[in-house]
């Protein structure tokens, strides 16, 4: 096997982990002898439990000692929920690290690689760079922007649109997109939505019929406080908690606020109007991926501010015809300009998603 087998394989580990490490990164290792056996591997489960040098370490045992560990992301060296992972490999005598990409948290930011240099570990870094980074986009963001990675969802008629009126409930999927949708809603730290289709739609924003090991977190962006205390959205607590990310002005009022934390909401004030001040509210909050699922409004607002990341389209053969809202109404945006597009038939429906700058 050649490194970037090695890097590929330790790639492969850290998805595995997908769904269960926010706020931290997926990350996997494998170890590898002088004579090019795999003697340990693993990846990072689950926040708050060993990291996946420690994993591999543990595996192989004195074999490391000598051995070259490839990682995905730079080996931690500050005490979080666990101890620094560059000790370990210190310790467990590593000749060598294989580093993908740097890790952007301001608390390592390569002060990992320093210190693995410094007790004389030669270190190496770029390997499959960009595929790690691809990995870990929802955690770079995060890091580098302050904001939570944000995937636009919409389900879209053959025609263009997302509903056949401003407001109106409009059902466009089959059940097999349906079920794509929930298992996406499995992986991810949040769903948002605007205050304007809790109205509208009154959903509940859970992950139905699939497995979710952390709670989701639901939120709504209401300017103004429009969400009725009877929303059913507030009414599945065991799911997650429900954040309401709104403005000091409507915050102020307590016949608004009130009713709303007595059936378990969480206010969230933004430093100003903008969907971005929103987002850094969340950030704070330490999500890191956020489903925007809609409506029209919020949609906009985050297209226009630059905010979507990532663009997951559910298109049905329906046709809406005339008088229909279109998807990003007035704004330029053509599916054929995501980048590493992907395109996946789920019954009747076509799921077409990617990214809207590429990797950052």
């Amino acid at each position: 096997m050649v490194e970037r087998d090695y890097m590929e394989r330790a790639l492969f580990h850290a998805a595995r982990g997908a769904g269960r490490t926010s706020p931290n990164p997926l990350v996997g290792a494998v170890i590898v002898s002088s004579d090019g056996v795999v003697v340990g591997q693993g990846f990072h489960q689950r926040a708050g439990g060993p990291h996946a040098e420690v994993h591999a370490l543990e595996e192989a045992g004195a074999r490391a000692r000598g051995a070259t560990l490839y990682c995905t992301l730079e080996p931690c060296c500050h005490q979080g929920r666990t101890g620094p992972c560059v000790s370990r490999i210190v310790d467990a005598g590593i000749a060598r690290v294989v580093a993908a990409v740097e890790d952007p948290n301001p608390a390592v930011r390569g002060r990992g690689f320093a210190f693995l240099r410094e007790h004389g570990v030669t270190v190496d870094v770029g390997l499959a760079a960009e595929r790690a980074v691809t990995l870990n986009q929802p955690f770079f963001t995060l890091m580098r922007e302050g904001r939570p990675f944000v995937v636009l969802k919409a389900a879209m008629s053959l025609d263009g649109s997302i509903a056949a009126a401003s407001g109106s409930r409009t059902l466009l999927t089959s059940a097999a997109a349906n079920r794509h949708a929930h298992r996406v809603r499995a992986e991810v730290d949040a769903i948002g939505v605007g205050s304007g289709t809790i109205l509208s739609d009154d959903p509940e924003l859970t992950a139905r019929g699939a497995y979710r090991e952390r709670p989701l977190a639901r939120v709504i962006f209401d300017r103004r406080l429009r969400t009725p205390p009877d929303a059913r959205v507030l009414s599945t607590p065991d799911a997650g908690p429900v954040i309401i990310v709104t403005t000091a002005e409507a915050a102020a009022r307590a016949e608004l606020r009130r009713p709303l934390e007595a059936r378990g909401a969480h206010i969230e004030v933004a430093a100003d109007r903008t969907l971005r001040a929103a987002l850094r509210r969340l950030a704070e909050r330490q999500i890191e991926s956020l489903l925007l699922e809609g409506g029209a409004a919020v949609h906009a607002a985050a297209w226009d501010e630059g905010l979507v990341d990532y663009v997951r389209l559910y298109v049905t053969p329906h046709v809406l015809g005339a008088g229909a809202l279109p998807l990003l109404a007035e704004r330029e945006f053509s599916w054929e300009d995501l980048r590493d597009r992907r395109v996946l038939p789920l019954g009747p429906d076509v799921l077409i998603e990617g990214y809207v700058h590429g990797t950052r």
